[in-house]
């Protein structure tokens, strides 16, 4: 194993940057310190032994126990306190590091060093013992929670009582006594639920908190988060043991989370809060409301706590460099943990700060015209997925509100749903189809399976920075945090404000921008995506090679599109538009009719509806390409199921009830997704496809002569899996485009091609494209068939599935490039082989997806397409995936 143990702090900073192996954490307290920063010294303990402390049966590797007294000793050296010593004791944090953030999903203890010694030592050195005992107050209930297991409510009940008993409302009212008191009664607490006393030897402490850092990797939450974030299991966590600072030692002491930019907005201004005399938990963790960290912002939100700039202007002034400094060095906005102990400012941790989609693209936009970084470091610096946060919308400000109350508006864009109290509860209805708003007190990691199921989130208590509105932000889902005039009852299910209840049930709307939280629904708006959006996406498409398509089957879909930059279509469905209620009965006399003459009489009543269909959507795509599939499903879809309605049908087809459910129970089939469907159908019933060709060329025809910007159909046949199938349709489409151009004196430029979605086809790839002129892989139905797995069903068992390993990720949100890649490979090899200039494209929900973009370029199709809303992620992740592959 590479050497597990690396240090920073003096002159013994590591050279080792690589968040890998240290973590984003280590990494960047060694970046820090080696940049003159004033970071507490410590060490890091690696990634690679978080792996072979599970590889080992959850034993710690030979020699870690030298090397973390190695760094032990390295900070004693620097501090010139002992660990353990019960005159001046050394206190340490032990804290998580993955190599990419997951904000409160793991553990962490801080004051770890204290025992019933050592905090009389720490009393007299420091001359103050309300600090000492409420430090040691703090370590007890951590270490008992993170590192015993043990309820922390019970804890918090102990504490709330003796607050109530002294009639006492903040934590800061209570005196060195009190803490010792309630210290004895933590305690007590630990013996009863164990069996055992606290532990008083460092070390013992010491090596029960690394070892639970490293399980809290293998938490459930953490795993949630993981399989949310696409986090492979295997990565693991670093350990960073660091001297403690202290924020919680009275007036001139404090502690605070701030951003170098407004991680909502964007906007060049500080952002942040803090809290005096208060430890590094107590920000994060909503336990306590904190305080603005400028002026502007205080005098904004109209509260009257001092803000630091304020309060502390020289430790604030010097705040402000630190900030510029950071920025400057990682050339993005930061996300920094600071402490101020007895007015000497400590940083405690920088990293990349999550942000709103808004947020990223200004940031990138604005950092581009700062100098900072190029266009396309900026194009490189917006997740394409988090734009999704910008493409739906928002209420509209013109709609009356109910509003309730305000709290603080902690991740923007808007919500309604019905409320939940619990994760549980969230994730069960959102599973049933509701939208869902989930009301906490306030959120903790274990949430985040509910959170996720949210559209929207809302707390009682808690800051900007809190473990809700940092999450919520990352997740794109509008939150609402410190809304301290909600009265919650988790228990009675019911939520008090104003004298007014809600119930479990009861629609809520939030309104994450302004803080405004509302009974019942409110309207919404669509976006207007202008300003650094269109200036991003400019820089984008300067770069990117692939075109990006949509998938639509209406003109307004078609026009969403279009106005999200679109270059054509890359998938219409034509079932879809059967099942238009005008035409259903139509299309269900085809499916009834038992001689090919009765089904033409069917389909020549539905050939002008699908002539007006095509012709609206090419009028929008006039000039561009619109691929165009023949119908795809099989026919028992377009018949009734339910009881109640074969009267009705039958009724409307002019056909018996017992005919039309004969005629039913022949279409049935035990598995349709590999049934008389595709191409099939068009091998069985031509007439079908012809209808189709026609009403394809005629409204080509027609727009063309309308417009003079001639569309460029390219017709789709599904499911094919041999040449012979393919040919044969071909014909039929052929045939109809001769005889339209024959009939109207004119001629359009049109394609005929396939989808590649069965294994064979892909196979076969060389030999269907000496017919076909173009390619579109239907990675949906491609991952089905390849892995024998049905989209509709897997949901049941997929998450177990990612939680082992067996699959990264879901392979139908992001492609199996492993296997199902593999195919998509062979096929456009083969492919090009026979016929160089085939056109090659994906139109399944991958199209929207930005790794499997990546895989796209890598594999150099031409476009991907997607659903009209993901058109930008799809550019932007074309555009990345160009500048990568450079």
């Amino acid at each position: 194993m590479t050497k597990m143990v690396h240090l920073f702090g003096g002159d013994a900073t590591t050279a080792e940057r690589s968040k890998e192996l240290l973590g984003g954490k280590g990494s960047n307290l060694a970046e820090m310190a080696s940049i003159g920063l004033p970071v507490p010294p410590g060490f890091t303990v690696t990634t690679d032994v978080c792996t072979a402390y599970y590889t080992n049966g959850e034993q710690f590797p030979a020699g870690l126990v030298d090397d973390v007294a190695a760094g032990i000793a390295h900070i004693e050296g620097i501090t010139g306190k002992t660990f353990g010593d019960p005159a001046d004791p050394l206190l340490v944090s032990v804290r998580s590091g993955a190599r990419v953030s997951m904000p409160g999903m793991m553990d962490t203890v801080l004051n770890l060093g204290l025992n019933d010694r050592t905090v009389v030592g720490l009393s007299e050195a420091s001359g103050d013992p309300r600090f000492a005992w409420d430090s040691y107050r703090r370590f007890v209930q951590m270490y008992a929670d993170v590192v015993m297991g043990l309820d922390h409510a019970e804890f918090e009940e102990a504490l709330e009582i003796a607050k109530e008993d002294r009639g006492f409302y903040l934590d800061t009212e209570m005196s060195a006594e009190d803490w010792q008191a309630l210290v004895k009664e933590y305690q007590a607490i630990v013996e009863r639920e164990t069996g055992a006393p606290f532990p008083q030897e460092p070390n013992d402490q010491l090596w029960g908190a690394v070892g639970a850092v490293f399980a809290s990797w293998e938490s459930d939450r953490a795993k949630v988060y993981r399989r949310l974030n696409s986090i492979p299991a295997e990565w693991g966590t670093a350990v960073n043991i660091q001297a403690m600072v202290f924020g919680n030692m009275g007036d001139t002491s404090a502690t605070g989370v701030a951003f170098t930019r407004d991680p909502a907005t964007g906007e060049r201004a500080w952002y942040g809060e803090w809290l005096i005399n208060a430890q590094g938990e107590d920000v994060v963790a909503g336990i306590r409301t904190p305080q603005y960290l400028t002026k502007i912002a205080r005098e904004k939100a109209g509260a009257k706590p001092a803000s630091m700039e304020e309060a502390m202007p020289e430790t604030f002034g010097e705040l402000g460099r630190v900030f510029d400094t950071l920025e400057t060095h990682y050339r993005d906005m930061q996300d920094i943990e600071f402490t101020v102990e007895r007015g000497t400012l400590w940083m405690l941790q920088t990293r990349s700060g999550k942000r709103t989609a808004k947020a990223a693209l200004k940031i990138a936009v604005d950092m581009a015209a700062e100098g900072l970084i190029s266009e396309e470091e900026a194009v490189g610096r917006v997740d394409p997925g988090a734009l999704d946060q910008l493409l739906h919308p928002t209420l509209d400000p013109k709609a009356p509100r109910d509003v309730l109350t305000k709290g603080l508006p902690a991740s923007p864009g808007a919500a309604s749903g019905k409320i939940m109290f619990d994760a549980d509860s969230a994730e069960k209805a959102a599973g049933m189809g509701e939208a869902v708003i989930l009301v906490r007190v306030e959120t903790s990691p274990e949430d985040i399976h509910g959170m996720h199921a949210a559209k929207g989130i809302l707390t009682a208590r808690g800051g900007m920075t809190s473990h809700a509105a940092v999450v919520a932000r990352g997740m794109g889902r509008p939150c609402v945090s410190g809304a301290g005039g909600l009265s919650i009852d988790g228990n009675a299910r019911v939520l008090r404000v104003g004298g007014r209840e809600l119930r479990e049930g009861d629609i809520l709307t939030l309104d994450g921008s302004t803080g405004e939280v509302m009974a019942g629904e409110v309207p919404t708006l669509l976006p207007e995506l202008v300003g650094d959006f269109g200036v991003l996406m400019g820089w984008a498409d300067k770069v990117r090679r692939m075109k990006v398509r949509a998938n639509a089957e209406t003109p307004q879909d078609a026009q969403v599109a279009r106005d999200f930059g679109a270059e054509g279509i890359g998938l219409c469905r034509t079932e879809h538009m059967f099942f238009d209620a005008a035409r259903i009965t139509a299309v269900r006399e085809m499916i009834l009719a038992d001689s090919e003459v009765g089904r033409r009489v069917a389909l020549a009543k539905l050939l002008p509806e699908q002539r007006g269909d095509f012709a609206a959507i090419f009028g929008v795509m006039a000039g561009l390409p619109v691929t165009i599939r023949l119908l795809d499903p099989p026919l028992h879809e377009f018949l009734p199921t339910r009881e109640e309605d074969f009267a009705d049908v039958a009724a409307a087809a002019g056909v018996g009830v017992e005919a039309l459910k004969a005629r039913a129970n022949e279409l049935h089939e035990f598995n349709p997704m590999l049934g008389h469907r595709g191409c099939r159908l068009g091998v069985t019933y031509p007439e079908i496809y012809e209808m189709q060709a026609r009403a394809i060329f005629e409204a080509a025809c027609d727009v063309a002569a309308e417009t003079g910007a001639a569309p460029i159909p390219e017709v789709m046949i599904p499911l094919v899996a041999t040449r012979r199938e393919f040919d044969l349709m071909k014909a039929v489409v052929d045939a109809q485009a001769e005889a339209v151009f024959a009939e109207k004196g004119r001629e359009i430029a049109y394609l005929v091609g396939t989808m590649i979605e069965l294994p064979r086809a892909a196979l076969m790839a060389g030999e269907i494209a000496e017919s076909a002129e173009f390619f579109s892989f239907g990675t949906n139905d491609l991952t089905q068939t390849t892995i024998g797995i049905s989209r509709d069903d897997a949901g049941r068992f997929l998450t177990q599935y990612v939680d082992k390993g067996i699959f990264l990720t879901d392979p139908f949100v992001s492609l199996d490039v492993e296997g199902v890649g593999q195919l998509i490979d062979l096929a456009a090899e083969r492919g090009r082989k026979t016929r160089p200039n085939v056109k090659l494209g994906i139109c399944g929900e991958h199209g929207g997806d930005a790794p499997s973009i990546h895989f796209c370029e890598k594999t150099g199709l031409d476009y991907v397409s997607a659903s009209p809303y993901r058109v930008p992620i799809a550019r932007l992740a074309a555009a990345q995936a160009a500048l990568k592959a450079k």
